[in-house]
C-alpha cells in the first residue's frame, strides 16, 4: 500500500476568483494538501496562524542582523522549518514565475518539486528575462507542467528537458458537465479578465456587427480587469448598452445559469504586444463540456480542445470580421449550433475532464 502524501501547494496569492484551477488542485489531489500562499516575509499556510513559533523566529532576526542577511533569509527559515515540522513529502508550485521566487527554499529542501505553468508566466518576454529563462526553476523541477502544446513547445525551446515536460490540460468542474443548454435566448456569454490578451473589445466589435441582422441579440461579458472602462466607452460610444451587458464577478452557479440559457460562448483571444498568452483558458472548457459551441480564436491552447466547425467556429487573431460571421452561423442555424455543443460536450468529457487533469498531475508529483 503506498503511503500517503503530504503535499505542499505554493501559490502567489490566496483563491483569487480566477483561478479554479488551483481550488481543484487544492481540493482533488489525493494526500494531506498544505496550502501556502504569498510571496517573501508573506507567505501564509492556510489554517495556520505562524509558519514558525516567534521565539525561534526572533533569533533567526537576530541572526540575519548579526550577519547581515536579508529579509529572504528570514523567510526562507520560515518555510523551510514548516516544511519540516508537516513532513512534507512533495511541492507543487503554481506558476513559473513562483517557482523562480521560491528557488531559495526548492534549492534547500531538496524534495521533489513539480512547476506549474499557466500562461501569462511561460510566454511574457520581460518575466521571462526577468527569472533568468528558468533555467534554475528547470533544473531544481522534477517535473513541469505545460497546459497546451504552444506552451510546451515554448519551454522545451527554453531549455526545458523535454523528459521533465508534462502536458496536461486543465479540466472543468463536474458543475459544468451537468448543465444542459436550452438555446432559448439570442445570447452570448463571455467570461475572463478584462486584459490586452483576451482583447474584450474585439468580442464587443464582432458583436455590434451582427446586430445590424439580429438587433434583439445580447452579448453578457463576466469579469473585471483594466481594459473594463475602455469597454465600458466603446459600449457607451456605439450606443450598445441595451444589447450587451458588462456583469463584473461571478460565481461559477451564476456562470452555469448563463450557460444553460445562451446560445454560444465567445472569447476573441490574441498575442499581447508584451508575448501574454493564454495557457488552455478554463472557461473555455467549461463552456464546451456545458454543451455550448465555442466562438474564438487560433490562440495557444484553444485548438488543443475546440475542432473547428465539429466543437466550435475558430478565426484568426485579429480577425473580427469573421468572428462576426461565426457568430452569425450559430444565430441563424440553430440546429447547427446544437450540434457543435453537443460534439463538444463529448469531447471535453471523454478527453479532457477533470479526473483525467488530476490523475496526471497526481502521478507527476509523486504517486497516485
Amino acid at each position: 500500500m503506498s503511503k500517503t502524501l503530504n503535499i505542499a501547494i505554493f501559490s502567489p496569492s490566496q483563491n483569487p476568483y480566477s483561478e479554479t484551477f488551483i481550488q481543484a488542485h487544492k481540493n482533488g489531489l489525493k494526500g494531506n494538501v498544505f496550502y501556502y500562499f504569498g510571496t517573501g516575509l508573506e507567505i501564509k499556510l492556510e489554517g495556520e496562524k505562524k509558519l514558525m513559533p516567534y521565539i525561534l523566529y526572533k533569533l533567526h532576526r537576530i541572526n540575519a542582523k548579526f550577519f547581515r542577511k536579508g529579509s529572504r533569509y528570514l523567510w526562507t527559515q520560515k518555510v523551510l522549518y514548516n516544511l519540516k515540522k508537516h513532513k512534507i513529502d512533495t511541492i507543487l508550485v503554481e506558476y513559473g514565475t513562483h517557482a523562480h521566487h521560491l528557488l531559495p527554499v526548492l534549492k534547500v529542501a531538496k524534495l521533489p518539486v513539480t512547476v506549474h505553468f499557466h500562461g501569462y508566466d511561460a510566454s511574457i518576454n520581460h518575466v521571462i528575462t526577468s527569472c533568468g529563462a528558468y533555467k534554475e526553476v528547470f533544473a531544481v523541477a522534477k517535473n513541469v507542467i505545460a497546459v497546451s502544446t504552444v506552451m510546451y513547445d515554448s519551454l522545451l525551446k527554453l531549455g526545458c528537458p523535454k523528459a521533465k515536460l508534462i502536458y496536461n490540460v486543465y479540466g472543468p468542474q463536474s458543475l459544468f458537465e451537468t448543465v444542459k443548454p436550452k438555446f432559448s435566448k439570442k445570447q452570448f456569454v463571455a467570461i475572463g479578465r478584462f486584459t490586452d490578451k483576451k482583447a474584450p473589445y474585439y468580442t464587443i466589435l464582432a458583436f455590434k456587427a451582427i446586430l445590424k441582422k439580429h438587433p434583439d441579440a445580447q452579448l453578457l461579458i463576466a469579469g473585471i480587469g483594466e481594459l473594463l472602462n475602455t469597454c465600458e466607452n466603446l459600449i457607451k460610444y456605439f450606443n450598445l448598452e441595451e444589447n450587451i451587458e458588462l456583469l463584473g464577478v461571478i460565481s461559477p452557479n451564476d456562470y452555469v445559469a448563463l450557460l444553460e440559457t445562451s446560445l454560444a460562448f465567445v472569447q476573441h483571444s490574441i498575442t499581447a504586444k508584451i508575448g501574454d498568452m493564454e495557457g488552455t483558458p478554463l472557461a473555455v472548457l467549461e463552456a464546451s463540456v456545458a454543451g455550448l459551441p465555442v466562438i474564438a480564436t487560433k490562440h495557444a491552447g484553444i485548438p488543443d480542445v475546440i475542432v473547428h466547425n465539429e466543437t466550435g467556429l475558430l478565426s484568426d487573431e485579429h480577425d473580427v470580421e469573421t468572428m462576426s460571421a461565426n457568430m452569425l452561423r450559430v444565430l441563424d442555424d440553430l440546429d447547427f449550433a446544437k450540434q457543435l455543443g453537443a460534439a463538444g460536450k463529448q469531447r471535453i468529457l471523454e478527453q479532457f475532464n477533470l479526473q483525467k487533469h488530476l490523475e496526471k498531475l497526481q502521478k507527476a508529483i509523486g504517486n497516485d
